[in-house]
């Protein structure tokens, strides 16, 4: 039975947790995630999905604020684990802990390396407009989601699909690769491919500016970023004056000759907006700010007297 430690923080890494945990092959001997967080307009402490669920199974659980130096980090070290797998951790591993291992330290990475290398690969598949991700694992070296491809699979993207709907079609994508990939890992029979360079794109974690939509870009990239950035953080826009979260829009099938950010049509149940490439959006579910989230036909009621066509509402 081979030893584990397993390192992550967010849902997505809970299906490869628990598949490992499941399986009589090997044996998960520490979980390593990210301290309890504050959630909620009521500050809620809250633990992390990887420690709920390690926690569960009756796995000790580390939470180092930063693992470089730590004492968590030479509990783990003295471990002398024989794997390390991380999926979405969210911290760079200590050289020295890599190395501890017994066989091989390997990332569960939601994209299609070498493409979107970084913490938000699937925010950017979606927001790019791209038709399909996936799962790459991948051997962990120093350098960022840079090593040898050890195994890698794809699933499309649909066109209703957004980060939380691909999370969990990856996740389960990802834990059976992985399952798939370590009696291969153990036997010497992987077959890892280095990445190639000239291919590499970055996917950053996104900043609080790039919520903002540019309503100048075209329909479906507008749609794009809306379920790119669903259900976190949130895309935005500031809608006659208001911060105004976008939850949900319609890409219609029509060409207005109005400049970016126009009403192009407004009835008790659309709100229609011209976007960049002559394209028009109908907004269906928003949030300004301080408010809940709502229909567009419930929003518009309490805007009767806004929104004439033709004029400009969304800068």
């Amino acid at each position: 039975m081979k030893t584990i430690i397993f390192m992550g923080t967010p849902q997505f890494a809970v299906p490869v947790l628990k598949g490992l945990i499941a399986n009589d092959q090997y044996k998960v001997i520490a979980t390593v995630t990210q301290p309890d967080r504050a959630v909620g307009r009521k500050h809620v402490m809250t633990a992390s999905p990887v420690k709920q669920a390690a926690l569960e199974a009756g796995i000790k659980v580390y939470q180092p604020e930063k693992l470089s130096g730590s004492d968590e980090l030479a509990a783990l070290i003295d471990l002398h684990a024989d794997f390390i797998v991380t999926a979405a951790f969210g911290q760079f591993l200590p050289t020295k802990l890599l190395e501890s291992v017994n066989e091989a330290a390997v990332n569960v990475h939601a994209s299609l390396l070498p493409k979107y290398r970084g913490g938000a690969p699937v925010h950017y598949a979606i927001m790019n407009g791209d038709d399909k991700t996936g799962v790459s694992i991948i051997y962990m070296i120093k350098k960022m989601d840079a090593g040898d491809v050890i195994a890698q699979e794809s699933l499309p993207i649909e066109k209703t699909d957004d980060v939380g709907s691909m999370f969990e079609k990856l996740s389960i994508l990802g834990r059976d690769l992985l399952l798939k990939a370590m009696p291969q890992l153990i036997d010497g029979t992987a077959k890892p491919q280095p990445q190639d360079e000239d291919k590499v794109t970055f996917s950053p974690t996104i900043k609080p500016e790039e919520e903002q939509i540019d309503i100048s870009l075209p329909a479906h990239l507008v749609d794009a970023k809306v379920r790119g950035l669903r259900p976190f953080p949130v895309a935005y826009v500031m809608l006659d004056g208001v911060r105004t979260k976008l939850w949900e829009v319609a890409v219609l099938d029509e060409k207005t000759d109005l400049a970016p950010g126009h009403v192009v049509r407004k009835t008790k149940h659309e709100l229609a907006i011209s976007t960049g490439d002559n394209g028009v959006i109908s907004l269906m579910q928003l949030q300004p700010a301080g408010k809940p989230k709502q229909s567009i036909t419930d929003y518009l009621n309490g805007s009767r007297d806004q929104f004439a066509v033709g004029e400009k509402v969304i800068d």
